[in-house]
């Protein structure tokens, strides 16, 4: 039967939704390079109309730029109607990937979900207790070697209100240390000499005579 009749040609794939936008906005853009020529000439025709008398020829002019408003508006028009059609196939296109990557996005999930289910059966939660409490125990064992290795020998026992007592008593000590009343003694102590002896007396800050050791000087008899 394929001899006889052929086969059916393969159909083709029409134009994806991304080569109609491309050719709406193509023809978008044509609409409005039209639209602006038009605005050179009716630019041009304005400019020689302020410049002639009214008659014939101004009256021709004016008809030409009257077509040519016409024309552009209807450019506009079109450009405006292509930009909406282009706008609104972009969104439906945005929306029509959107949805396929969100299929993506759900497929790698399923297959996420399964590689941890398959991986979860390879873990033993009560094995995992027993090392945690394996470790607990070490820690436990290592906390008494560092206490047995601390340990103090031949230290004397003392009562604590022994020491209680001692540290008060110790307290008083230092604060009799504290006392400096001896040093006002050596403060008023005469100075030592500074001149060496036989040289003549002088005189203390009470005007006193002093030898060259800082003694009152004995009036001689």
């Amino acid at each position: 039967m394929n001899r006889l009749f052929g086969r059916a040609k393969p159909k083709e794939p029409g134009p994806s939704l991304s080569d109609c936008i491309a050719g709406v906005d193509s023809r978008a853009e044509a609409a409005e390079k039209k639209a602006r020529n038009l605005d050179i000439e009716l630019k041009k025709c304005k400019e020689q109309m302020d410049k002639m008398r009214e008659g014939p020829s101004k009256a021709a002019i004016r008809a030409k730029a009257v077509r040519m408003l016409k024309q552009r508006k209807m450019y506009e028009s079109q450009a405006d109607n292509l930009r909406q059609q282009s706008f609104n196939m972009d969104q439906t296109h945005y929306a029509t990937q959107t949805l396929k990557d969100t299929q993506i996005t759900v497929a790698a999930m399923k297959d996420g979900v399964k590689q941890m289910q398959k991986e979860f059966k390879n873990i033993n939660i009560d094995h995992i207790e027993d090392v945690q409490d394996d470790l607990a125990d070490m820690l436990e064992q290592a906390d008494e070697v560092q206490e047995a290795l601390g340990r103090s020998y031949g230290t004397p026992e003392i009562d604590d209100d022994e020491l209680a007592a001692e540290l008060d008593a110790l307290g008083d000590d230092l604060a009799l240390d504290t006392d400096t009343s001896y040093l006002d003694d050596a403060i008023a102590a005469p100075s030592a000499p500074d001149k060496e002896p036989g040289t003549a007396s002088i005189k203390n800050k009470d005007g006193v005579l002093v030898d060259e050791f800082g003694l009152p000087q004995i009036p001689a008899s």
